[in-house]
């Protein structure tokens, strides 16, 4: 029996069934990288002649803000990619969890320019206002995108260390509060949430390049 959607006739066990998760992986990379490539379509200086060094010095919050997205962006692909080494199948609400995922990761360069553009005035605030919401309702979906295929081990796949699995799910249950925390401080200081959200980025680098390393395994049991 066939059943038709918007986007014509489907099998009716194909939404409720778990399916590899290749296609959901390559979409997801796609996503990243464009949303990655967005920030620095916004990193512009406007001057000619002599007055070009200086308005180049002069947009280092644009740089910043750049930076700190970029890491952020990387950091979320890290965490995406660590995800689905663990993860072996997917249906149809985890993958609609993850495209809530993707839609606000692909939503970040529009805060990071927020930022850029007003670091000097009173637009601030509204901007890094912006930029923590954003953040985030992202980590909320990350949460929702890890701890779905984990609840039950509904989504993890056979192979998957029980150690490592547990030790994810540790380290995302911080995110969403810290997040929240850095955006709250911009009503008091717009300043010192950009701040925050920098040394956020910076510590899950730094956590994920020398604190993050799990034992290697054969391809075979990774794959």
């Amino acid at each position: 029996m066939h059943r038709f959607s918007a986007l014509g006739p489907v099998r009716g066990s194909t939404y409720s069934r778990a399916v590899g998760t290749g296609r959901l992986e390559a979409f997801a990379d796609g996503v990243f990288a464009i949303a990655a490539t967005l920030l620095i379509l916004d990193v512009t200086v406007h001057a000619q002649g002599r007055d070009l060094g200086h308005a180049v010095l002069a947009a280092w919050p644009e740089y910043a803000a750049y930076a700190v997205s970029f890491v952020t962006i990387g950091i979320m692909w890290i965490n995406h990619h660590v995800c689905m080494r663990q993860i072996g199948t997917a249906d149809r609400t985890f993958l609609t969890i993850n495209l809530l995922l993707l839609m606000c990761i692909a939503f970040v360069p529009f805060p990071t320019n927020l930022i850029a553009e007003h670091f000097h005035d009173g637009g601030l605030r509204a901007a890094a206002l912006t930029y923590g919401v954003t953040l985030t309702v992202t980590s909320v979906f990350y949460n929702a995108f890890w701890f779905y295929a984990v609840r039950g081990r509904r989504l993890i796949a056979p192979h998957a260390d029980q150690r490592i699995v547990s030790g994810i799910s540790r380290a995302y249950i911080p995110g969403v509060p810290i997040y929240g925390i850095a955006t709250l401080v911009a009503l008091v200081s717009p300043k010192a949430s950009v701040a925050l959200f920098g040394l956020i980025a910076f510590f899950y680098l730094v956590e994920s390049s020398f604190f993050g390393r799990t034992p290697t395994r054969p391809s075979a049991d990774i794959a």
